[in-house]
C-alpha cells in the first residue's frame, strides 16, 4: 500500500508494498549472517595477508572488506528502519554503497596488475564511474530510479575488456569464482525488480551474499591459497 504521509523524495524510495513481520525477519536474517561471514572472513583475511601472505596488498584489501561490511550494514539499516521521512535518507546512502562496493571489489584484483598502464586505467575507469553513481545517488537520486540498474550491472561487468590481463595474474580458481560472483549478483537482479513476489526482497538479498560470498572467496584464493 502506497505511504501518503511522506514526502515524493520518501516514497521513491519506500518499496511499493510494505513487507510481512516475515519477510522482514527473513531479510533480516540474510543480512546479518552476510555481516557475520565478511566480518569474520575479512578480519582473518587482513591479519593473514598482513602477516604471512601478502603484506602489500593490505591497502586494497582494506578497501574491499571496509566496502563490503559497508554496504552490508547500510543495507541492513535501511531495510529494517521504519517507515518515516528518514528511510529515505538511509535508501540513497544504501544505493550509493552499491557503487562503492563495486569499486571496492574491483581494487584488490586490479591492484595485482600492479603499475601496468592498463591496470591503473581500468581502476580510474571504475572508482571514476562509481563515484559518479555515488554522486548521483546521493545528490539526485529522484532522476536517476532504475537507470542505475544497468550502470551496476555495466561497472561490474567492465572486467571483461581486461580479461586476458587478469587470466594471465589470477589463479584458474580465482577466475572462476570471479565469474560466479558476477552471475549471482546478475541473476539476483531478477528478485530485485519483481516487487510483486513474496520474499522477493530476502532472495535478492541471499543473490547479493552468494555473490559477495563468492568474490570474498575469490579473494582469498588469490591472496592467500595460492601464495602458501
Amino acid at each position: 500500500m502506497k505511504q501518503t504521509n511522506y514526502s515524493t523524495n520518501a516514497m521513491q524510495f519506500d518499496p511499493r508494498r510494505r513487507y510481512s513481520v516475515g519477510e522482514m525477519v527473513a531479510d533480516a536474517v540474510v543480512h546479518v549472517l552476510g555481516l557475520i561471514v565478511a566480518i569474520a572472513a575479512g578480519s582473518a583475511l587482513l591479519t593473514l595477508t598482513a602477516f604471512e601472505t601478502a603484506p602489500e596488498a593490505v591497502p586494497a584489501l582494506s578497501i574491499y572488506v571496509g566496502t563490503l561490511i559497508f554496504v552490508l550494514g547500510v543495507s541492513l539499516a535501511y531495510n529494517l528502519w521504519p517507515h518515516n521521512s528518514w528511510k529515505h535518507v538511509w535508501a540513497r546512502l544504501d544505493q550509493a554503497a552499491i557503487f562503492l562496493f563495486i569499486a571496492g571489489s574491483y581494487t584488490p584484483f586490479l591492484a595485482v596488475l600492479g603499475n601496468s598502464t592498463l591496470g591503473i586505467t581500468m581502476m580510474a575507469i571504475v572508482w571514476g564511474a562509481s563515484l559518479v553513481g555515488v554522486a548521483l545517488k546521493l545528490i539526485v537520486p529522484e532522476r536517476f530510479g532504475r537507470v542505475a540498474i544497468p550502470l551496476y550491472l555495466g561497472i561490474g561487468w567492465s572486467g571483461i575488456f581486461v580479461f586476458n590481463a587478469l587470466a594471465t595474474a589470477l589463479p584458474p580458481t580465482t577466475l572462476w569464482l570471479l565469474l560466479a560472483g558476477g552471475v549471482a549478483y546478475s541473476a539476483g537482479i531478477i528478485f530485485h525488480v519483481w516487487e510483486k513476489l513474496r520474499f522477493q526482497n530476502a532472495l535478492w538479498h541471499v543473490f547479493v551474499v552468494a555473490g559477495a560470498s563468492l568474490h570474498l572467496w575469490a579473494v582469498i584464493d588469490c591472496m592467500i591459497v595460492a601464495r602458501m
